[in-house]
C-alpha cells in the first residue's frame, strides 16, 4: 500500500479501516484490537510509528531512543525503560528521515548529527552511525501545550515570588539577561516565562538552532532558525549569520535561544549596540562558569585580548540567572547575580539571590529557598528610565 503521500489523513484512516475489517473476517479481532491496529498502521504512514503514542502522552517529557530496540522515557522526573520497540533498524531510520524531511534538514553518514523539531514544537536530536555505535539514536524533548508561566514556576518553587517579581521588573525595564544552567535544568522554559513580560508594542526577533520558544502576546515577532548545509556542503546558515541579519530588521530586542560558540561575540555586540532587553541561554555549572564559557566562546571565533572580551561581557550583560537540576530532579533557580563591571581585569558580580539548602524530606525531596543576599541592585538607571525604579 503506497498511501502515505497520496491521501488525506481522513482518507488514509478510512482505507486502513477497510483493509483491517476485511482481514478480520478471516482472523477474528476484537473491536479494541481493530482500533489499535488501525492506529498502528496510520502511525507507520503519517506519525512516528511506535513512538507516536509516547509523543501524544502529555505526561511524558522526554523520549530517548538508544537503538531500534531500546527506548526510554522520562515521566514525572523519573527515567523509565519501556517495552516499546521498532520492528527493525530500518523502521527507525525511516522515522528519522520523515522527521528531518518535514523541517528541511538532512542527516546521513557524512552528516550524522542534526537538531530538528516535530510539528508540535518538540525538540529532536538525532545521531547516526558511525558516530552512534549501537545504531541510530534519537532524543525527543517535549514541551507542554501551554508554556509555563512565572506563576507556574513559583507554584513549583522553581523561583521565589520575590525573585520572580524582581526579574519581571528587569525584563520590562530592558535589562539584558543571560540564563545559564546544565542540561535539562529548565533554561528554555524559564526564558519563555520571562519573555511573556516583554511589552506587546516591541518588535522581537528570536534566533534558534531548532525553533522551540513559545513566546505569546507579541504581535510583532519574527522567528528565525538555522539551516544545515546541503549535500554539497553549501547553504549553511548559522546562528552567527542570523544575529547579523537580525540587526538589519529593526528589532527592539533579540532573543537567542542558546549560544554555544563564536556567535557569543555577535550576541554581546548586539546587546551593546542599542538592543537592550535581549535574552539568551547557555550551558554552565554556575554563574562564574557561564562567564568563563562565554569568554571561551568569543575567543573561539575572534583573536581578541582577554581583557577586551571581558569588557564586552561586563558592558553587555546586566544580570545572570543560574538554574540547576537538583538531586531530587527538581529544577530551581539557584543564583541571580548582577554584572557590575570590571575590577583588576576580572568581571565583577553582585549576588542578589542565592539558593540556600536546609535539608531534605524522608522521601529525598530537597528543602531550601532562594533567598535575597541583602545586596541592592547597583545599576538602577534602566529601572528609573522605565519608571520602575
Amino acid at each position: 500500500m503506497d498511501y502515505g503521500n497520496t491521501l488525506s489523513d481522513e482518507q488514509l484512516v478510512e482505507t486502513i479501516e477497510q483493509h483491517v475489517f476485511a482481514d478480520s473476517k478471516e482472523s477474528f479481532l476484537t473491536a479494541g484490537q481493530k482500533r489499535q491496529l488501525v492506529s498502528e498502521l496510520f502511525y507507520s504512514f503519517r506519525g512516528l510509528d511506535v513512538l507516536q503514542p509516547l509523543v501524544d502522552d502529555r505526561t511524558i517529557s522526554e523520549i530517548m531512543v538508544n537503538s531500534h530496540d531500546q527506548i526510554f522515557i522520562e515521566k514525572d522526573g523519573q527515567v523509565i525503560a519501556t517495552d516499546i520497540r521498532f520492528d527493525s533498524r530500518e523502521k527507525l531510520e525511516d522515522t528519522i528521515q520523515a522527521i528531518v524531511g518535514r523541517v528541511n534538514r538532512l542527516v546521513n553518514e557524512s552528516s550524522p548529527m542534526v537538531d530538528a523539531r516535530l510539528r508540535d514544537g518538540s525538540r529532536v536530536n538525532i545521531v547516526l552511525p558511525p558516530i552512534a555505535l549501537q545504531g541510530p539514536a534519537m532524543t525527543i524533548r517535549k514541551f507542554p501545550e501551554r508554556p509555563m508561566t512565572i506563576r507556574d514556576l513559583t507554584a513549583r518553587q522553581a523561583v521565589s515570588q520575590e525573585a520572580a517579581e524582581d526579574l519581571i521588573r528587569l525584563v520590562k525595564a530592558k535589562y539584558n539577561l543571560f540564563i545559564g544552567g546544565g542540561t535539562g535544568s529548565g533554561k528554555t522554559t524559564f526564558l519563555n516565562a520571562l519573555a511573556q513580560f516583554i511589552p506587546a508594542d516591541e518588535r522581537i526577533i528570536t534566533i534558534e538552532d531548532s525553533a522551540e520558544l513559545q513566546i505569546l502576546g507579541i504581535p510583532n515577532l519574527v522567528r528565525l532558525e538555522t539551516r544545515n548545509a546541503n549535500t554539497d556542503g553549501k547553504g549553511e546558515i548559522t546562528i552567527r549569520d542570523l544575529i547579523r541579519t537580525s540587526l538589519r530588521m529593526r528589532p527592539n530586542r533579540i532573543i537567542v535561544g542558546e549560544v554555544r560558540g563564536a556567535e557569543a561575540l555577535d550576541m554581546l555586540q548586539a546587546m551593546n549596540t542599542g538592543h537592550d532587553g535581549s535574552l539568551s541561554t547557555g550551558h554552565a555549572n554556575s554563574v562564574k562558569d557561564m562567564l568563563s564559557r562565554l569568554e571561551t566562546m568569543v575567543l573561539s571565533g575572534a583573536s581578541l585580548p582577554v581583557g577586551v572580551v571581558r569588557k564586552q561581557i561586563s558592558s553587555a550583560i546586566d544580570v545572570m540567572v543560574h538554574l540547576q537540576r537538583l538531586r531530587d530532579r527538581s529544577r530551581r533557580v539557584t543564583e541571580i547575580s548582577e554584572v557590575v563591571g570590571m575590577d583588576d581585569g576580572e568581571v565583577m558580580l553582585n549576588p542578589l539571590y542565592l539558593f540556600e539548602e536546609t535539608g531534605e524530606t524522608p522521601e529525598g525531596m530537597v528543602l531550601g529557598e532562594l533567598k535575597p543576599t541583602g545586596n541592592p541592585l547597583m545599576r538602577t538607571w534602566k529601572l528609573r528610565m522605565a519608571g520602575l525604579g
